[in-house]
């Protein structure tokens, strides 16, 4: 075995190891959460199609976490390194989605909690959608055809954007802090854990008006298993990793999709007033 191939799959195996020990946390967190005995018990029965859907989710929201691990790569070289990385952005991405799934399975038993953050997911799908449209239109040759709708979208989406920024300012992180300087094994373990954590409560919570119509067990499932390979394709095959993520038909797509499930969250948190007026 060639030191530069243990190198590149070391950090790899390291993902997979650590998707498995959180996998097994994910279901004790869920069991914990259905011995409280709430009006909405947690079901962890899951089928092969949430699976699916968790997985397509995750890498249509991986936008963020892909540029947050290149810039992190970049400014810290080394397989050690990325051992780190690999660690720490997996146990944060995680905590993150757990956090969410804990608050969720809790506001469900306050309606008017339910609202709050459904409506809050809601904001922060349109964020989503505004980027995707962003860097879509930043692509220089393709889809030419498509730019001056899709800018006139994202204008939109822009204008209503900015109304949530200052709230919205607190919850987004700054993915530039990558690109500061360099960090200590122990140091980085940390950093990895601290924007993967944001970037895991962002993108899940944006989810949270699904959950009345799937099975959360099987979605977060997915959503981690999305999360160990890009993951393990940024370690393997950086550029191609990054360059699938960023194809004009994927941000098109991601962002109509967060598009819609925002527009339906507030319908749902609409649905859910009108129920307790």
């Amino acid at each position: 075995m060639s030191k530069k191939f243990f190198e590149k799959i070391t950090p790899a195996l390291l993902a997979i190891v650590t998707f498995f020990a959180l996998t097994t946390l994910l279901y004790g967190v869920l069991l914990f959460l259905d011995s409280l005995g709430l009006q909405y018990p947690v079901i962890l029965d899951f089928r092969r199609r949430e699976l699916i859907f968790g997985i397509l989710i995750y890498l249509k929201t991986a936008i963020d976490f892909a540029i947050f691990m290149g810039n992190l790569m970049h400014t810290n070289p080394g397989w050690k390194k990325k051992i780190a990385i690999a660690f720490g952005t997996s146990i944060g991405n995680a905590f993150g989605t757990f956090l969410i799934l804990i608050v969720w399975t809790l506001f469900r038993e306050i309606p008017t909690l339910m609202i709050l953050g459904v409506l809050f997911s809601s904001v922060i799908l349109l964020r989503l959608a505004e980027e995707n449209f962003e860097i879509f239109l930043k692509q220089k040759k393709s889809f030419i055809k498509l730019k001056m709708p899709v800018n006139l979208l994202q204008n939109q989406l822009d204008f209503v954007n900015n109304l949530f920024r200052p709230v919205l300012r607190f919850f987004v992180p700054d993915l530039n802090l990558t690109r500061t300087k360099k960090l200590s094994f122990i140091n980085l373990i940390v950093f990895s854990f601290t924007i993967p954590f944001v970037l895991g409560i962002n993108d899940f919570a944006g989810y949270i008006p699904l959950f009345e119509y799937i099975n959360v067990f099987g979605f977060t499932l997915g959503v981690m298993f999305g999360h160990m390979l890009l993951t393990i394709g940024l370690f393997l095959l950086p550029k191609k990793t990054v360059g699938i993520v960023k194809h004009p038909i994927i941000l098109m797509g991601g962002g109509l999709a967060f598009l819609a499930i925002g527009i339906f969250g507030f319908y749902e948190a609409f649905k859910i007033l009108v129920s307790i007026i």
